[in-house]
Parts: structure tokens; sequence; C-alpha cells
């Protein structure tokens, strides 16, 4: 799987040695100019160089302007808990999940003029589904995701678990991104969550007892750094938190609640025009990758 092993090995690499292009070509929409030239640095990503953010001319603060948002895997726990942050917010928000009934319910819970839209995120035309059915979004909170290895080992867990596994946590963020992020690009603006897990950190050590889920993360780290490169500069900015240990069907006997999980979430997906991107956060605080 050369896909796997190119993207877990730029993980591991040090950024200098990564390359913001796909090929020769520039891309016309990027901000080639030297860094020292766009704007005020920022320090604060571990691991990482400074990382750069623009404030847009004429673009008001998140705070002042209500966005739409998207929020996969939005029918319960965390997903549920984010987008009803962004709700009370006073945000558009619009709630995905596989099963359209099952959407529809959370949308409910959640208040009136919440969207429900269906999406399977490992559906190749899924994405392109629901960004037909929902238009252009400005914040997208990349929540879907399955645990499905526990107690196996990297030497003996089945592969077509892996691959399920990978399909939804990374790929599925990564087909959802295609769908909606050219969108913020042209519109100058956009904020993108990846919700991440400690279990895909190098800093903090993978989590043996369930490698699906723990690589599965570690691309998904790599593709918001991959992404946050790619946009530089244009407004949008790209980010990873790690929620937690929290209770959810995933987790039951975890003690974090998923209300203050999503408010981290939600801090990501708020930030000023002046904020990180390219960063991997825990409670609002940098963490290692």
């Amino acid at each position: 799987m050369r896909w796997f092993e190119s993207l877990f090995t730029a993980a591991r690499m040090p950024l200098g040695t990564r390359s913001n292009r796909a090929s020769g070509r520039p891309r016309p929409e990027l901000d080639r100019r030297p860094r020292w030239s766009r704007g005020r640095r920022r320090t604060h990503v571990t691991g990482r160089r400074p990382v750069v953010a623009r404030r847009p001319r004429g673009r008001r603060e998140m705070a002042a302007t209500m966005r739409t948002a998207l929020v996969t895997g939005a029918n319960r726990g965390i997903g549920e808990a984010v987008a009803t942050a962004l709700h009370e917010a006073g945000h558009r928000v619009v709630v995905t999940a596989r099963d359209a009934a099952a959407a529809k319910e959370a949308a409910d819970r959640i208040g009136a003029g919440v969207e429900a839209v269906a999406l399977d995120v490992t559906e190749a035309d899924g994405a392109a589904r629901a960004h037909a059915a929902v238009g252009p979004v400005d914040i997208l909170v990349n929540n879907a995701g399955v645990l499905l290895d526990q107690g196996r080992p990297a030497s003996a867990v089945a592969l077509d678990l892996v691959e399920r596994t990978i399909d939804v946590n990374a790929l599925g963020a990564w087909r959802v991104c295609q769908a909606f992020l050219p969108d913020m690009v042209r519109a100058g603006w956009g904020r993108v969550v990846m919700v991440s897990s400690g279990t895909g950190s190098f800093h903090n050590g993978l989590f043996g007892p369930a490698p699906a889920y723990s690589a599965s993360k570690v691309l998904l780290n790599a593709l918001t750094v991959l992404l946050a490169d790619e946009t530089a500069g244009t407004g949008v900015l790209v980010n990873a938190v790690n929620p937690g240990l929290v209770r959810t069907r995933m987790r039951p006997d975890a003690q974090r609640d998923p209300r203050t999980a999503a408010a981290d979430i939600a801090w990501a997906a708020t930030l000023p025009d002046d904020g990180p991107t390219g960063g991997f956060f825990s409670r609002r605080q940098p963490a290692g990758w």
C-alpha cells in the first residue's frame, strides 16, 4: 500500500525535508512570497517550523460572523456535541451520518434550523453528493471514526480490519476535504478540524493494543500537515485536535464529558484569522506530533 507507506513516512520526516508541491508546477492560488513578507510568525506549534497566518483583507473575525459548519459522524457522541456547540454559538450547522434517519434525529435533538445530510465517508462519491446537497461550507469538522481492533497487536491484526479502519478514519476525512476545501480556498476563509487522537502521536508513543486505529490517526495527522502547508496564506486554517479519552459508545468507561471535548474542537473550528494552522492540539495547547 504505497499511499500508506508514503504518508506514514511523511509524518515522521523533519518538515524541512518535505515538499509543499505535488509537482514541479506552482499552485496559482497559493501565496509564493517569502515567508518573512506574509505576516506575523506563529511559533507555538510544537515540532514544526513557525506557522504563518495572514489576515485576509476585509474579512471579519469569526465571533462576529455566522458561518456554515458541517460535522461528520455527528449523530452521537463527540460529533453531536460539537454540532451542538457550534449551533449554540449561532452558526448554521449541518450534521452528517451514514444513516439519514440517525442524522435527522440528531439534528432535531440539537435544535431548530440544524440540517441533516446522509454521508458515508467511505463511499467514493459520498462527499461529492453531500457537497451538492449542502453547498459550500466555512467550517469542516472531520469527526467520523471507528475503533475496530482493540486487543490485537500489529503482528496479528487482520489486514482487512486495518483497511476498513483507515478507510473511515483517514481516507474518509480526505474525501470530505477534497469535496469542500476548494470552496474555502476560493472564498479566502475556512476552518478544517481533524478529530484525531493521542494514539496517533509519535511524541507520546503509538498505541500497540489498537494498531489499526493508531496508524489511522497517524495518517490523519499527516493529512493535517499536508493540507495546512498546501493552503498556507489562503485564509484557510487546518488543525488537528486530540479530544482525549471521552465518554462515548467507543469508550463508555472514559471520564471526560463529550461537551468538554467538543468545546476544544469548537475552539479550533472558530479560530481568529491570525490563528495557527498545521497544529496538533490537546486541551487548546500545542501537542507533540
